[in-house]
């Protein structure tokens, strides 16, 4: 019987064309003889189904067979960890139409930390992000539901709704002294990933918001339209929640020419995969930071982790969220499905992230950069006897870059930098990365 496998990596998925047969093998087997194997997982099967007739038979309420079969399916799998989990035929058309485009909610990411439901990354643009969702930001309430206890997917369906639909979500904020209630109005989620602006005219800025099926090829896009004025890269992953294994690979590769970049290994030696750096992918060597913070997740922490063990780029910001581990989506008939995690995956070093995150090198909580004017201050142009004619002239030509600067979309000014303190602190290190390569 063969079946579609959806492999997952970071909180977006991708369909992959492949066959599975399912067979014993498949499943765990307890140690000791063969014999002595079968022995064993007969007396777990007669344990299960013995239970399942005492609680369709005497159970206070009603209920079938099927019934109890789902529910048996959906504890199992959410017992096995965070990402695991049973797809109904309800949740696996809801899986679906998300990795088909376009689709009707708040375009915020999630995930399980410490047992709470947590908002991973807002992404750029969308309805969360306008009305102020943060990175750990942790979910109370989805409207008057509280989420103890909830699944993923269950907190996903109900922020999906009808665009244009209000939900009301309750958060807990690190720093905020009670709860906070957020009105959100829910919108056709789409996302446009890569973002590049210039910075002081010769730093090329990149914003990754999510690893898309493009992604690798938009930054190249990027990189070599401005290559010519280019003498450093910063690559902003911060509040990017993951996505496409093969984009973060392509990424990594137009910045490192040889070497591993990340491996997968699995219980199953099929699933043991190595993804290597190739000298034809490699566009640029020109110095690069990256700039992450706690919602950077998985294959966003495959590009930062990667860059920092080849020592290509300098990190900034916070410790990273620490997703390690890649799922795969089975069907199981025609509607339903189970999401289960087959592997982990492993940066150049041979370290694992799961858990533990990628810690910058410098590291920069967020905040402005504060600015004091000093009134007292005597400049040459206070002087009594300063020369007009030459300050007229420089300072004719200062207030037209600015103004120039301000009408531009595409570039960063100093005032912006001042309310980014980490992007601020990543101008200040390239700047001094520029001046060190000549």
């Amino acid at each position: 019987m063969k079946h579609t496998k959806m492999v997952t990596l970071g909180f977006t998925s991708v369909a992959l064309s492949m066959s599975l047969l399912f067979s014993s093998s498949l499943f765990a087997k307890s140690s000791g003889t063969p014999k002595e194997k079968e022995t064993s997982r007969l007396q777990a099967l007669t344990k299960f189904t013995k239970v399942i007739s005492i609680v369709e038979k005497y159970d206070v309420d009603e209920v079938t067979i099927e019934e109890l079969i789902d529910k048996a399916l959906d504890g199992m799998m959410k017992n096995l960890d965070a990402h695991s989990n049973y797809l109904t035929q309800k949740d696996y058309k809801r899986l679906k139409v998300q990795t088909s485009g376009e689709f009707g909610g708040l375009g915020i990411t999630v995930g399980m930390k410490d047992g709470a439901l947590t908002v991973i990354a807002p992404i750029d643009g969308t309805p969360a992000d306008k009305a102020g969702l943060k990175s750990g930001d942790i979910i109370l309430k989805i409207d008057e539901k509280s989420t103890l206890g909830m699944s993923i997917d269950e907190a996903v369906s109900l922020m999906r709704g009808k665009v244009g639909d209000p939900i009301d979500v309750t958060i807990v904020r690190k720093g905020e002294m009670k709860p906070l209630v957020v009105h959100i109005v829910r919108g056709i989620i789409t996302i446009e990933s890569v973002h590049a602006k210039v910075i002081n005219d010769n730093i090329l800025y990149i914003r990754v918001s999510s690893f898309d099926q493009k992604v690798a090829k938009d930054v190249q896009e990027a990189i070599e339209k401005r290559k010519a004025t280019t003498k450093g890269i910063i690559l902003d992953l911060r509040n990017n929640p993951g996505g496409l294994l093969d984009q973060a690979v392509g990424l990594v590769d137009l910045f490192v020419d040889e070497g591993k970049i990340v491996s997968q290994k699995g219980r199953d030696k099929n699933e043991n995969k190595i993804y290597s750096a190739t000298r034809s992918g490699t566009i640029t060597d020109v110095p690069l930071v990256v700039l992450v913070n706690g919602g950077s997740a998985s294959a966003s922490e495959i590009v930062s982790g990667a860059l920092q063990d080849h020592k290509r780029a300098v990190l900034v910001g916070e410790n990273t969220f620490g997703k390690g581990s890649v799922q795969v989506v089975l069907p199981i008939t025609k509607t339903e499905a189970i999401k289960l995690t087959i592997a982990r995956y492993y940066l150049p070093s041979g370290r694992t992230i799961q858990a533990v995150g990628v810690k910058p090198d410098i590291e920069v909580t967020p905040g402005e950069v504060k600015t004091h004017k000093n009134e007292f201050a005597l400049k040459e142009a206070d002087l009594k006897k300063h020369l007009e004619k030459e300050l007229e002239k420089v300072d004719g030509k200062k207030d037209t870059v600015k103004e120039d600067k301000k009408a531009n979309k595409d570039i960063i000014t100093p005032e912006m930098l001042n309310k980014d303190l980490q992007l601020k602190e990543a101008v200040d290190i390239m700047k001094a990365l520029v001046i060190t390569k000549g």
